[in-house]
């Protein structure tokens, strides 16, 4: 009877549980977006070879998508804000599809690094617009499982990206294997487009899902106010906050991430009985992602306050990441693997938690622009972590197997450093009383 009256009054067919079709539309992007900036690093090995490149050549290549990746998010964030999540990602991820598209049509070094920085422009929009997108349709207590479920989508774009690259580049060769990822992603702006609209607008939301999803957003609301500045942003103890639980532990993932294969073969590990090795932190990064989500909003749900479900996550988080300290004790694959395996498990509970932390903290019209600086942070943290790695591990390679010694042990004291000035900054303050912040 209630289909039929749906039916007779021309409104679609509601989709049961929407806001986690949302979830996956927003995880898929990630996806992409993950096998878009793989395709270089899979390919990099023959484009070396057939353009002559030296390895301070590729680095400048990277480093070109890196810069414009750190400076983008804080700007894509502001435009989030500004023309709302639906519009804003489609402009992102129209951008980044075309550029995958027309770098194909690179022919050398200078060229590479264009497309690359311009790549990087367009991709770093897709963390501020899901963070926004989380805060739009998703209740607290299920925030950190939605931020979990998007982050993953790294790991699993990560892992994808050479068994569907590799084969193209070996049947077309390469500049078809640049296409590839630029079609998928107009591929999702088609669902992206059909599917995203807010609670308040869609279509096809049950009436109970949306007034259940309504009722908390709408509560944190402020109107009437104006949009905050960025100036404004960063006079508040809480963004600072936020810039730091992701600028003091992205760089120690991206050093696991890129450097953990170099680090094995210092350790006298050839990477041929240690293949399978390298592959142990994406897996324990993804389930580190859902359980930093799912344990936050299990403490919400039993009654803990948002502030201490979400530092219970912090906490675990940077305590865990000092497991990478006791490798520099041993040269044992298996045990190396292993602390690795708990340390990456334990950062990703942190950085889920990062990722959610601005949609806990601020409005809907300041999340994308917080979410953006604090990648911007992240960002430029990662360019000066690859700098120092470089120099001191080239500069130590006569201490043999030690050569990484006080990289790791830096890399493991860090987030524990970012854990600290989390519990401290991310608080209750007068701005909350204002209304500036949410009540955390």
């Amino acid at each position: 009877m209630a289909l039929a009256g749906q039916m007779e009054s021309g409104r679609p067919r509601s989709i049961p549980s929407l806001r986690w079709w949302i979830g996956g539309i927003l995880f898929a992007s990630t996806v992409i977006n993950y096998i878009d900036r793989q395709t270089l690093s899979i390919l990099a090995p023959y484009l070396k070879q057939d353009y002559h490149w030296t390895n301070v050549d590729y680095a400048n290549i990277a480093i070109a998508f890196r810069i414009a990746y750190s400076v983008g998010q804080t700007a894509c964030g502001r435009l989030m804000d500004r023309v709302g999540t639906r519009r804003g990602l489609t402009i992102s991820v129209t951008w980044y599809s075309i550029v995958s598209l027309l770098t194909s049509l690179a022919n050398g070094l200078s060229s590479f690094a264009l497309f690359r920085f311009l790549l990087g422009a367009g991709e770093s929009a897709n963390w501020p617009g899901a963070s926004k997108a989380v805060s739009e349709w998703f209740p607290k207590r299920e925030r950190g499982l939605a931020a979990a479920l998007y982050d993953s989508g790294s790991s699993v774009g990560g892992a994808v990206a050479p068994f569907l690259i590799l084969p193209v580049y070996f049947r077309w060769g390469w500049r078809i294997a640049f296409v590839i990822p630029g079609m998928l992603g107009f591929l999702w702006l088609i669902v992206w487009r059909r599917m995203y609209h807010l609670p308040q607008d869609h279509p096809r939301i049950s009436d109970a899902e949306r007034q259940m999803i309504l009722a908390e957003t709408q509560e944190a609301q402020a109107y009437g106010k104006p949009r905050l500045r960025w100036r404004d942003l960063l006079k508040l103890p809480q963004t600072w906050g936020t810039i730091i639980s992701k600028g003091l532990t992205d760089p120690v993932w991206f050093f696991v991430t890129d450097w953990f294969p170099i680090y094995l073969v210092a350790k006298g590990i050839s990477l041929k009985s240690g293949l399978v090795a390298v592959w142990i932190p994406f897996l324990a990064a993804d389930l580190g992602n859902f359980f930093g989500g799912g344990v936050s909003g299990y403490l919400i749900r039993r009654g803990w306050p948002l502030g201490a479900a979400r530092k219970a996550l912090v906490v675990f988080g940077g305590v865990g990441v000092l497991l990478l300290i006791p490798t520099v004790f041993t040269v044992n694959l298996y045990l190396i693997t292993l602390l690795f395996g708990l340390a990456t498990f334990s950062y990703a509970s942190f950085s889920t938690i990062a990722n959610v932390l601005p949609t806990d903290l601020y409005r809907s019209d300041s999340v994308a622009s917080v979410s953006g600086l604090s990648g911007t942070g992240a960002g430029i943290g990662t360019i000066i972590a690859f700098e120092l790695i470089g120099h001191f591990s080239d500069a130590r390679q006569a201490s043999g197997t030690h050569s990484f010694d006080p990289i790791v042990i830096v890399a493991g004291l860090i987030p524990f450093i970012g854990m600290i000035l989390v519990l401290l900054l991310v608080r209750n303050t007068r701005a909350t009383d204002q209304g500036l912040v949410r009540r955390i």
